[in-house]
């Protein structure tokens, strides 16, 4: 424990708590989640259309006073496309990046735990995952299994969770040999117990690092598929299906509201993860003083 002179002893998360804050990016990201989040969930209060609501009259019609972001090539309303779209990229980046630790962590603490030939096995299995180019894989993937959101939560979680794999099992290969743990040992703890509440918790710092880019990969790959139609399947907007209109010449020359407003949300929400990502690991950091 650390001495603070007004409050007394403070806890580790206080002090981690307050590097955080220091971390002027780290709070920006914070406050621009909040707020893509927040839109994404109020989408229906924010806007008097609805999702897939068409408008003849108004085809790719230029933004005006009852379109603030213009209309799409069927006549919708891209601003509301754009909100109930946040839902679905943001949703797509969080569930992936849920599935890649479960089953990152729990593969990674075995293999470092228990070492030997089990440990030998699972990274050999990784080993093989990691040496194909991911974007060949899930396009595969995509094409084989079909386009949909529960498609893709599950191609991106099946192909990327060997990351957090090694680091779990790096991590848990120090703390294995760490005095608490030999005590826990001579106490009788089996080796699952002793995983499940000496060594995660240990890990618990570099996971929450790792959670936070899993989620910006998430939305990028999610981005990337549905642009090639091999995503979120429409009539159900994403941002990056919504981006896919930037295939045509004519849209990117003349029609600038149906692929700049989306791909720059792409953009701040990835950025703004990185952020709030190094400064969870620079507050989660030991080594550096408060």
């Amino acid at each position: 424990m650390k001495k603070d002179t007004d409050n007394g002893t403070v806890s580790l998360g206080s002090i981690a708590w307050r590097r955080f804050r220091k971390n002027k990016l780290a709070m920006f990201g914070v406050v621009v989640i909040a707020l893509l989040i927040l839109m994404s969930v109020c989408a229906p209060v924010l806007t008097t259309y609805g999702r897939d609501d068409i408008d003849l009259y108004n085809i790719e019609a230029a933004p005006n006073s009852d379109h603030l972001l213009g209309t799409d090539e069927l006549g919708r309303d891209v601003l509301t496309r754009l909100l109930y779209g946040g839902r679905v990229s943001l949703t797509v980046g969080l569930l992936a990046s849920v599935f890649e630790i479960i089953i990152g962590v729990s593969v990674g603490a075995i293999a470092g735990f228990y070492g030997g030939k089990v440990d030998s096995l699972i990274m050999r299995i990784t080993d093989v995952i990691m040496c194909f180019p991911f974007f060949v894989v899930a396009i595969a993937l995509a094409a084989m299994i079909g386009p949909s959101m529960m498609n893709l939560i599950f191609i991106i979680a099946i192909l990327e969770w060997t990351k957090i794999a090694r680091i779990v099992r790096a991590e848990v290969l120090s703390i294995k040999e760490r005095d608490f743990i030999q005590a826990a040992r001579s106490m009788g703890l089996s080796k699952m117990e002793i995983i499940i509440k000496h060594v995660l918790p240990n890990t618990f710092a570099s996971i929450m690092v790792f959670a936070t880019l899993a989620i910006a990969n998430g939305i990028l790959t999610e981005a990337a598929l549905s642009f090639l139609g091999l995503g979120v399947r429409p009539p159900q907007p994403s941002w990056g299906n919504m981006l896919s209109a930037a295939q045509s010449m004519r849209v990117l020359q003349y029609e600038w509201w149906m692929w700049i407003p989306q791909g720059f949300l792409v953009f701040i929400t990835v950025i703004s993860i990185n952020f709030l990502g190094d400064g969870l690991r620079d507050a989660l950091d030991p080594k550096l003083k408060i």
